[in-house]
């Protein structure tokens, strides 16, 4: 009996580049076989059906600049390479038909933990897949494994869900309809829908209480919330923003993280590491050349990064 075709959330040991180049470089996985047979079979049957998109994986070895002074890797690091995978995706899917182009936008991102770290010289494989499409938004699974490329030893880092909506080149506050994919099973679409609505739901909800800002407190006592509160700018150049001009939803969470950390730092005088970061909802979108505003406050000693309770704003200069 033949072996079972390999997980597309995973990529086997043999697709991943290992000849000669740069150290950042982004592996191309073919979609397996009963996915091609699938869409080819629906697209008999009820006409022109977008074939699911290869998955992809991105490589990069961890350098000095992206770690902290204990050798593991920032939290926001790792975040921002989840969001590229997630980022490119999503525009590939958006525009495998032939149609008005656009890009995928980040719109939220899912509970993620930080099941190990990940240390300087070792490298990120970064995997993406699409799991579920509605008529405007796109749901991508992505998985962190680090290598260390010494001894060959690999364990999972990460683990997260994205969602991002197309949004049109020529009008970015149009969003556009996501080619539908084509499903395996019968279950992974009904479940997918109920994610799907469950995350519409919550978004809705922290959309409402947007408004919720802490201010911070003059002269606040030690060891207190307010005394721990930090608040950092950033000038949104080029090299942060999308097609649109727009700041990418990994720069944002970048910084959100080096902001946390700070506050964590400040908090417990010693070294800290990202555990846990709470869904993440990006409401509006942040324009090229703006000054970013990030504020993070302690809730308790034993919380993690939590989305809910960020405050984040921007201001065109």
């Amino acid at each position: 009996m033949a072996p079972p075709p390999p997980s597309p959330s995973m990529a086997p040991p043999g697709l991943i580049h290992s000849a000669p180049g740069p150290p950042d470089t982004c592996a191309l996985l073919p979609p397996p076989p009963a996915a091609t047979a699938a869409a080819a079979a629906a697209a008999t049957m009820s006409g022109p059906v977008a074939e699911t998109p290869s998955a992809i994986q991105i490589c990069r070895i961890m350098r000095p600049d992206d770690a902290n002074v204990a050798g593991n890797v920032h939290g926001g690091t790792v975040l921002k390479m989840i969001e590229e995978a997630g980022a490119i995706i999503s525009t590939r899917h958006c525009n495998s038909q032939n149609g008005e182009r656009c890009v995928a936008a980040l719109a939220r991102v899912e509970r993620t933990d930080f099941l190990s770290p990940m240390c300087i010289g070792e490298v990120a494989h970064v995997s993406a897949e699409i799991t579920y499409t509605s008529k405007h938004s796109v749901e991508v699974q992505v998985n962190v494994m680090s290598e260390n490329i010494l001894t060959g030893t690999k364990k999972l880092t990460n683990k997260a869900t994205l969602w991002y909506v197309p949004l049109s080149l020529k009008n970015v506050d149009k969003v556009l309809e996501v080619p539908p994919v084509v499903y395996s099973r019968q279950e992974q679409e009904e479940e997918g829908r109920k994610r799907y609505e469950a995350q519409k739901l919550e978004r809705m909800e922290t959309k409402w209480r947007n408004g919720d800002i802490v201010q911070p407190v003059q002269n606040p006592e030690p060891n207190t919330v307010s005394y721990s509160q930090s608040s950092l700018i950033h000038l949104v150049g080029p090299s942060d923003c999308t097609l649109h001009g727009f700041v990418h939803g990994g720069v944002t969470m970048k910084l959100m993280d080096e902001v946390a950390g700070i506050v964590a730092a400040r908090h417990c005088k010693t070294n800290i590491v990202t555990a846990s970061v709470d869904a993440i909802n990006f409401h509006d979108k942040i324009r090229k050349e703006s000054a970013t505003s990030s504020m993070k406050h302690p809730l308790s000693q034993n919380t993690g990064l939590h989305g809910q309770n960020w405050f984040l704003w921007s201001r065109t200069q």
